[in-house]
């Protein structure tokens, strides 16, 4: 599917590596070159024709994820430099001022550092407690679960709509609506779900939710946070400068603008930004049903052929999403993943930056094999030929 857009597979690599970032299409690279050969310039700073169509592109991707995740007004869209970037702004931006010493914020133990470890610093700064919703015997996710997690005191759940190990897609639908009986808050990290599956943030009700525009096809160092309007009115920075203030004087004083500019200070990545509404639209062209139809379809076959290796250890067949996470019996994951580069084969090995997920899966490493759009089942019958090479220990060691 759209294979011959990404000159990178023309080469004969084999890209299982997508839960990490994903290939990029020719779109985005001519996208980005025209920025910076034809009109490079500072977008909301000038009043010269160039910087106005920076400007206009600039907000045009704005207004593109508005559309792609139906969110309701541009207000409640802000430029971040990742999914990281955006979580920490809404933790430390909007939840440091708005919990208390012993209120609750609900995780999980699969979730990626990224949802972790600022809820730590956070504990650490105001006497939050952390809490784990427990996991399933697949490592998933239940809204019962959820439901015996939260007491008088949760005022935050804070969790993946897809994990990056365990792939499992949680119950977002039925976990807002819980929640919001509640009155509790949910924030979604959508780093793994966004490019993936049809993601609506008005019909979930999602309070809060950040992704990454390089696991989408798209650039690095560009990501987006998302806010319900209401909530993003009592948002703070936690980066002041340019662009994001209307006035300030020697006194101190200083008047800082509303969303999304409060948000996005000092010169931003514009050439990112624009090459991703590039891709935005091809995404759209391509339709984001039609990549989950495709996904479903080759993780199905995938964990298949993986079963009839008797060696290989998959821990997430049940899982919906396109991630497969496995060990092969007597090979360390990594020397697992080297071999397979050997094949022109790319995987992921080690912890996913899950590093607390081995208190459920009972083992540190594992080799993870992420796929999108334009793999095939071509490459999955390579992978498995490489994998049953009755030599495949001798060839590592």
């Amino acid at each position: 599917m759209h294979r011959d857009d990404f000159k990178m597979l023309q080469t004969g690599l084999i890209y299982f590596d997508n839960g990490a970032t994903t290939l990029k299409p020719q779109i985005l690279s001519e996208s980005i070159s025209d920025y910076y050969n034809y009109y490079s310039s500072n977008a909301h700073r000038g009043d010269y024709t160039i910087s106005l169509k920076a400007s206009n592109a600039y907000e045009e991707t704005r207004k593109l994820v508005k559309d792609f995740i139906n969110a309701k007004s541009n207000k409640e869209i802000a430029f971040t430099s990742g999914t990281t970037d955006s979580l920490n702004k809404i933790i430390f931006g909007y939840f440091r001022y708005n919990l208390q010493n012993g209120d609750e914020v609900l995780l999980t133990k699969s979730e990626h550092a990224s949802n972790i470890l600022p809820w730590f610093e956070l504990a650490d700064e105001i006497g939050i407690k952390i809490k784990y919703i427990e996991l399933d015997e697949n490592h998933e996710v239940t809204i019962e679960n959820v439901k015996k997690a939260i007491t008088d005191k949760t005022k935050v759940i804070s969790i993946a709509h897809i994990t990056n190990v365990v792939g499992d897609v949680r119950p977002v639908k039925e976990i807002t609506e819980l929640a919001h009986q509640n009155n509790i808050l949910v924030l979604v990290d959508g780093a793994q779900s966004v490019p993936h599956m049809k993601v609506d943030v008005t019909y979930l009700d999602i309070d809060f939710l950040a992704f990454s525009a390089h696991k989408m096809c798209g650039p690095t160092g560009v990501g987006v946070l998302y806010g319900k309007e209401e909530l993003l009115k009592k948002i703070k920075p936690i980066i002041f400068g340019g662009g994001m203030n209307a006035e300030f004087n020697t006194d101190g004083l200083r008047i800082y603008k509303e969303m999304p500019d409060l948000l996005e200070a000092g010169t931003p990545n514009i050439a990112g930004v624009i090459g991703f509404g590039y891709i935005l639209k091809y995404l759209n062209e391509i339709g984001i049903k039609n990549i989950e139809t495709k996904e479903q379809e080759l993780k199905q076959y995938l964990i298949q052929r993986l079963k009839e290796i008797p060696e290989i250890k998959i821990y997430n067949g049940h899982s919906k999403s396109g991630i497969v996470t496995i060990n092969y019996e007597g090979i360390f994951p990594q020397d697992l993943a080297i071999y397979l580069d050997k094949y022109n084969i790319c995987t992921r090995a080690g912890n996913h930056c899950a590093k607390i997920l081995q208190d459920e899966f009972k083992i540190k490493n594992t080799c993870r094999i992420s796929l999108y759009f334009y793999n095939t089942k071509e490459e999955i019958d390579y992978l498995i030929k490489v994998l049953k090479n009755p030599n495949i220990k001798n060839e590592i060691i």
